[in-house]
């Protein structure tokens, strides 16, 4: 009891140190993205310096110069940002190891997608962080690096292919936490890799007296510019576990890339707007139809999951009570969700029920009747990994009493 205790504590601490960090990394670089493209080009600048920009915060005024390679003389205090990219993912890391790792049959390895082991399913994951980084890396650096558009767009590919990878051999869930955790391997590798060695390259020269190549800042701008556009599609991700119509649904691999360009579309946006003071309009039009997209996608049902073409296979049950709750519903829920959900789980390490998640009775199944729904009627996230084995008939079930209480009410 004790150390089921402490654990759920250690996951708590962990989970807030990765939103801590996280929060610090993206807050400073959309700021720095921000600030380089809001910089104004001015004639009297010192020399070296490409652009300044004044702004105002919390009562007082600051004057922010940029130089386009260095400085002449270093200064003696040079802030660096690095270490919030570092913290947070080595504490997301640790995050995913103890939830996935540490409770794989739970939450990474479901036998209805792949019949593979933990051990396997773990390495697997490893694996594939450290060989994305290694890929991605060589694309930048090879001759498709000098061609930005082609660049990214063999990246979306690629990205595409791991969707439909990770979904193959993932839980829904453990597939999209997956591909945010490959996306923020990368922008750290850029980080710790790429644009800090290479700042400290610039920092080494300026010190011994040479004058810096201006190579090293390009190659530090394109991986800094790759890190901003895929922070908001890596933000939904680390929260998809909220969202179960997009990793359950049937079509997930396909809901995952339009995540990315509905993030990259929506930052496109901001960062025209403070590089040219432009409202790009045609970026929300886009914006608004992938999100559009997704919805459908996560709308859609193989005929043996669509209630309207199955509802012959799914047993006589009264509905004509609508307040009450079918004997077959209650008995469903009961044999496949009440064993963690209920005041006194009896999962083994479930001291609380997940999420507070009460439906050990009719009143608690009718009061959480929507959720139960999305959860279990037209998406495939609970029971997780379905562990309880929860039937496609089951599923029907669910359905067929949630959307005749909403008709009837």
């Amino acid at each position: 009891m004790i150390s089921v205790i402490i654990m759920d504590w250690i996951e708590f601490a962990v989970r807030w140190l990765h939103g801590i960090t996280a929060i610090a990394w993206i807050g400073t670089s959309f700021y720095f993205i921000a600030l380089d493209l809001g910089l104004k080009k001015n004639q009297a600048l010192p020399n070296g310096v490409t652009g300044e920009e004044w702004q105002v915060h919390g009562g007082g005024f600051y004057h922010i110069q940029k130089y386009g390679i260095a400085p002449a003389n270093l200064p003696k205090d040079l802030i660096w940002f690095k270490w919030e990219s570092y913290a947070t993912w080595l504490s997301g890391f640790a995050l995913l190891a103890i939830v996935y790792y540490g409770g794989a049959d739970l939450y990474l390895v479901d036998h209805e997608i792949a019949e593979i082991t933990n051990n396997i399913a773990i390495a697997i994951s490893i694996g594939s962080l450290g060989l994305g980084w290694v890929l991605y890396n060589l694309l930048c650096k090879s001759k498709l690096g000098n061609n930005s558009t082609l660049l990214l767009l063999i990246l979306f590919c690629f990205l595409f292919f791991l969707s439909w990878f990770y979904t193959s051999i993932f839980s829904g869930r453990a597939a999209f936490l997956h591909l945010g955790a490959f996306t923020a391997t990368i922008m750290t590798a850029n980080v710790f890799f790429i644009i800090i060695p290479n700042q400290k390259i610039v920092v080494t020269d300026l010190k011994e007296g040479k004058v810096p190549d201006p190579i090293y800042g390009v190659i530090a701008k394109q991986r800094s510019t790759h890190n901003n556009y895929l922070t908001l599609p890596v933000i939904f991700f680390m929260l998809s576990n909220h969202y179960p119509l997009a990793f359950a649904a049937e079509l997930n691999w396909a809901i995952a890339p339009l995540v990315f360009l509905l993030g990259v579309s929506i930052r496109h946006f901001f960062n025209t707007y403070h590089s040219q003071g432009r409202k790009l309009y045609w970026t929300c039009a886009l914006s608004l139809l992938f999100f559009l997209i997704i919805i459908g996608l996560s709308a859609f049902r193989s005929p043996n999951l669509d209630l309207a073409k199955t509802k012959q296979d799914i047993p006589n049950i009264e509905f004509d009570n609508v307040a009450g709750l079918p004997e077959e519903v209650f008995d469903v829920v009961s044999a496949r969700c009440s064993m963690c959900h209920s005041r006194e789980p009896l999962w083994d390490g479930f001291i609380h029920p997940p999420k507070g998640f009460i439906i050990e009775n009719e009143y608690d199944i009718i009061k959480q009747a929507k959720q139960i729904y999305i959860h279990s009627g037209i998406s495939r996230s609970m029971p997780p990994n379905n562990i309880s084995y929860m039937e496609d008939t089951e599923r029907l079930m669910i359905q067929a009493w949630f959307e005749n209480i909403e008709k009837e009410n």
